[in-house]
Parts: structure tokens; C-alpha cells; sequence
């Protein structure tokens, strides 16, 4: 296995953000070729790291910051009125794990939540490939959560298991169900999971101030911001 010390990494050209218009940036990979096990992986994560498919990366641009991960420490994480409405509303919800696949219903549900939800973004249009590459192919500690009523599709969490929590990938929903809020009830399910597993934290990824897609994190308090370095937390 590579070690810390042994790990070599890469920047890509500078490129348009994916996230703030007018801005250009710059991402740091891990080396694709290195032997990761889960715990560089975990070490990785601690550090603001993130997994897209296969590739670990960071965000390294020169000139901004706005860039900013996040995580739940979850044995201080309340549910508030707005939530428990939520999880009132999904009782009739069972969770499942699967491993990854190419589940054709994964990539209907996939792609139906991509082509309505964003059109605007760089996933659009969804293709199987596109979804083999981003979430079905990347690493052992990956797993499906199919939420299911009966036996109807709902949503799909992706989430990895590192050595200290659960990292929240990626979730697809039924977009025209909006009533259940199936978004905001998959992330207090893996909140929930986490802490359930006697785990310390749910990373959630990257938190920007300024993209309102990114907004949501906030709605999970307290949270945890690796700024300067280091953790530091937010509970307000």
C-alpha cells in the first residue's frame, strides 16, 4: 500500500469553475495510479479531500478559498422541527444497501433526476457512461442505499465508509416526488446511519457561500469547516 509520505500528486490546468461564474480553478489529484487503502483514504478525507469515480482530489486554486469542506459531528447533531416533518412524512421508507451497479433502474432514476434538476450543469445530459464512471466504478468503500417504498425506487444515496464516518458521494431522487423532500430525508438518514455505526462524522463535501446550490449544507448544524488547516466549528 502507498503511505502518506509516498503519495505523489497533480494539478490540472486551469480550468472554468464548475460552481462560481467568471471564476477559473485549478484541482489537485491524488495519484490515480497509487495503491489507496481505506485508511490514506480516510487520512485523505480528514484533510478536505474528496472522491469523484475514482479520482481523490481538492480543490488548489491560487487565488480563491471559497472552496470549503464540511462535516457533521454526529453525536451533536439535533433534529429540528423542519426535520422531524421530514422524517413524518418518509416513515413508509426502507433503506437498503446495495453495491454498486449498472442497476437499470439506478440509471433511469439517475438520469431522469440529472436532465430536471440540472440542465444547467455540467452532468447534462446524463449517459450511462457518465454514470458508470462517477459513481458505479471508483472504490471498495462505496455503497447504494436504495430508498424504497414498497418495492418503488425512490432515491439512491452513495456513500463511502471511511475510518472515522461515512462521506456522502453523491444522491439522485425521483425528482417530481416533492413532497417527501427525499434530498433533505437521505441526508438525516445517513446522519443517522453514521451515528448508528458509532462513527464520529458524515463529511458532506464542499460548502460555497456564494452557490446557492450549495446552500442546503447549512440546514445541518453543527457543522464542522476545515478552514486554515484545521476543523473548526459552526453552529450557528
Amino acid at each position: 500500500m502507498t503511505s502518506l509520505s509516498e503519495l505523489r500528486f497533480f494539478t490540472t490546468p486551469e480550468h472554468d469553475c464548475s460552481y462560481l461564474d467568471g471564476r477559473r480553478a485549478t484541482t489537485l489529484f491524488a495519484d490515480p495510479a497509487a495503491n489507496i487503502d481505506t485508511a490514506l483514504y480516510s487520512t485523505l478525507s480528514a484533510v478536505g479531500f474528496r472522491r469523484s469515480g475514482a479520482h481523490i482530489y481538492r480543490p488548489y486554486c491560487e487565488a480563491c478559498t471559497a472552496c470549503v469542506p464540511v462535516r457533521v459531528p454526529v453525536a451533536s447533531f439535533k433534529l429540528r422541527r423542519r426535520h422531524k416533518r421530514v422524517q413524518a412524512r418518509n416513515q413508509d421508507v426502507v433503506v437498503v444497501q446495495a453495491a454498486p451497479s449498472l442497476k437499470p433502474e439506478y440509471f433511469e432514476l439517475y438520469q431522469h433526476y440529472i436532465n430536471t434538476r440540472h440542465a444547467d450543469g455540467d452532468m447534462f445530459p446524463a449517459n450511462l457512461n457518465q454514470f458508470e464512471s462517477f459513481l458505479v466504478n471508483g472504490r471498495p468503500e462505496a455503497t447504494f442505499y436504495e430508498f424504497r417504498e414498497q418495492q418503488h425506487l425512490l432515491a439512491v444515496a452513495v456513500a463511502d465508509q471511511l475510518a472515522d464516518g461515512l462521506s456522502a458521494i453523491y444522491t439522485f431522487f425521483d425528482p417530481d416526488d416533492t413532497g417527501r423532500s427525499l434530498g433533505v430525508y437521505a441526508v438525516l438518514w445517513l446522519i443517522e446511519e453514521t451515528r448508528r455505526r458509532e462513527f464520529d462524522h458524515l463529511y458532506l463535501g464542499y460548502w460555497i457561500k456564494e452557490c446557492q446550490k450549495m446552500s442546503y449544507k447549512m440546514d445541518y448544524k453543527p457543522l464542522e469547516l476545515f478552514v486554515n488547516n484545521r476543523w473548526i466549528p459552526l453552529s450557528r
